[in-house]
């Protein structure tokens, strides 16, 4: 856990010093949204249509940082250096993991407001809970399934290609879940409470894709 949090620690600052991944993701979300605004012309938009615009949103926004994540490890020598250390290969799935998740939380704070205001589903603040419940389960599953889709597409030569191949047929199901989670609570007449099914769909995606991951993380950044 020290070699992840140090991992960690590097990825976070080396963005706050050059913020080349969260403005993208924030722009990109904001400029979706207003697309979806004037495109849809209407002022609000409620239950299943709401989710569904929210939901690519996100993974739109999403691909950005899975497609730059471990960039800087293959441009600077940053996967020669780790596999010459004596330390748990684990460690960088964990690290890379955790900056995608935090990634995604820091563009939803950004995303998420701009939603309310641009699309104003109703009883948005009244479900927000239930809302933030299944927003953290899907986190999950983008930075599980981002870190490893993106350590596979890095070592090719159409990285930027490569990644949304693999990982959209990876997130479907996620992104589904996602999608029927937060329809409900974006309709008038919602109960403010998510349907337990999809937070279970959610949570066992994570955890089957986070222990495949895992499994086999060593084997693909040693090839």
């Amino acid at each position: 856990m020290r070699t992840a949090a140090a991992i960690l620690r590097k990825d976070l600052l080396l963005e706050l010093r050059t913020l080349e991944t969260l403005p993208s993701m924030a722009l990109l979300s904001i400029s979706t949204f207003v697309i979806f605004h004037f495109g849809l012309n209407q002022d609000s938009l409620s239950g299943q249509l709401a989710a569904g615009v929210f939901t690519v949103t996100l993974l739109f926004a999403a691909m950005l940082a899975i497609n730059r994540l471990f960039v800087a490890e293959r441009e600077q020598g940053g996967f020669d250096a780790f596999l010459l250390a004596p330390v748990d290969r684990t460690a960088m799935f964990v690290a890379k993991a955790a900056a995608l998740f935090i990634f995604m939380v820091a563009l939803e704070l950004v995303a998420v407001p701009a939603f309310a205001l641009l699309l104003a589903p109703p009883r948005l603040g009244h479900s927000l809970a239930g809302f933030v419940l299944l927003l953290v389960l899907a986190d999950g599953a983008f930075a599980v399934i981002g870190t490893f889709v993106s350590a596979l597409a890095v070592h090719t030569r159409a990285r930027d290609l490569i990644g949304p191949i693999i990982g959209l047929p990876l997130m479907l199901p996620a992104l589904i879940a996602t999608a029927r989670g937060i329809g409900p609570l974006l309709r008038a007449n919602s109960s403010g409470s998510p349907q337990l099914k999809w937070l279970l769909v959610l949570a066992l995606y994570d955890l089957f894709n986070a222990l495949l991951a895992v499994g086999l993380f060593d084997y693909l950044i040693e090839e």
